[in-house]
């Protein structure tokens, strides 16, 4: 397993839609592993899309339980989706994004409070699972980016909606 390095804005690829995966192979499964392993590397980091370690196909890894926001509410702990579609989705939430790929900023986003999702999990079977609040937030933000888009696109207004990101020491 690797730690892959992140991709960042303005990088050209990142607005690339990805192609679907056809099977899940022995190559994708140690990719995966690869990207579990770039995901949990990040402190904080509640989700990774394949396309953000320049590998253009249709993969996310999403895990909101790590995180304080997500483990306050129901989730299913780590999800590995290939090829997900988002079918549905309701609701609508105002939530403060940021991402690995653009390590600058974070931004307030309008995302929907649920969705409904098709995908492969890791061993090849379909999954449809619905995911609610903050689980569903982070489904939406890395399916974006296998369409090509940064959570800079959903910001309503750069002048009162972009946030330079905080600094700790």
């Amino acid at each position: 397993m690797a730690i892959l390095p992140i991709l960042q804005f303005p990088d050209p690829r990142l607005k690339e839609k990805s192609a679907p995966v056809t099977g899940v192979t022995a190559e994708v499964s140690a990719f995966i592993d690869d990207l579990l392993e770039t995901m949990r590397a990040f402190p904080g980091c509640v989700g990774i899309a394949a396309p953000q370690v320049g590998n253009q196909s249709r993969i996310v890894a999403v895990d909101v339980s790590v995180h304080r926001r997500g483990s306050q509410e129901e989730n299913h702990g780590l999800l590995v989706l290939v090829n997900p579609e988002i079918l549905a989705m309701g609701g609508k939430q105002l939530v403060r994004e940021g991402c690995m790929s653009v390590p600058d900023y974070t931004a307030n986003v309008q995302r929907a409070q649920w969705v409904l999702v098709d995908a492969l999990s890791r061993e090849g079977k379909q999954v449809i699972l619905e995911a609610i609040g903050f689980e569903a937030v982070a489904i939406q933000h890395e399916v974006d980016h296998l369409d090509g888009y940064l959570f800079l696109d959903r910001v309503s207004s750069i002048k009162t909606d972009l946030f330079r990101r905080k600094r700790y020491r």
